[in-house]
């Protein structure tokens, strides 16, 4: 049975990842993470396609017909337009052959920090690190990089990628002004980052005495 949804072979996969997206979207929604339309999820498939956000959609209410499937390269396979930061994810699954989600919100934590004016965030000392892949000590440190905001998405996912291209290890990326990017194996495990990654933005903004 083909699902009219994604224009995919209906699967125990797709309704997985389709049950999943809809969560985090549920989820991110009530922790105030993902503001009016904000926000943009995806999880891609054994198959190489890459189910997504509809452009515009309300995370809080997210449904599995505002998911839909791209291919590798961005191209819906049903017609409609899938989120307008949908090179931001491909150039992930693109560089991470390991990683099969990729989780964007727009928390106040992460915004108020990419609105410093500065060009990483250094994270070290901490005992949650250990949430992210390959660390098992607080003894480490990881640098999150903070892009200026760029309305053109292909040159921002440039810079991105450029970036990465130099630096080894990161776990996400900031956007001033704008929210933060994470990724993992699977859906469960960019969640597992997403709530790593705020609990430790939010420990640097009270730390730097920033109003919250």
């Amino acid at each position: 049975m083909v699902n009219q949804l994604t224009g995919l072979q209906d699967s125990m996969e797709l309704r997985e990842r389709t049950e999943q997206l809809c969560g985090v979207g549920h989820e991110l929604y009530r922790r105030g993470m993902v503001p009016a339309t904000s926000g943009n999820f995806s999880a891609r498939l054994h198959d190489g396609h890459i189910l997504i956000t509809e452009s515009g959609v309300h995370k809080g209410r997210l449904q599995k017909d505002d998911l839909l499937a791209i291919d590798s390269s961005g191209q819906s396979l049903d017609g409609r337009r899938p989120s307008a930061e949908t090179a931001l994810h491909l150039q992930l699954y693109r560089r991470f052959p390991q990683v099969n989600a990729v989780l964007h919100p727009h928390s106040v934590n992460a915004t108020l920090l990419s609105r410093h004016d500065r060009p990483e965030l250094v994270l070290e000392g901490y005992e949650l690190l250990k949430a992210f892949p390959g660390i098992t000590t607080h003894d480490t440190r990881i640098t999150i990089p903070n892009f200026a905001n760029d309305q053109d998405i292909e040159r921002l996912s440039a810079r991105v990628d450029s970036w990465m291209q130099q630096h080894d290890g990161t776990v996400g990326y900031l956007i001033s002004g704008h929210g933060f990017y994470t990724w993992g194996e699977s859906v469960n495990a960019a969640m597992r980052h997403v709530e790593a990654l705020e609990f430790l933005f939010e420990c640097e903004l009270r730390q730097s005495g920033a109003s919250l």
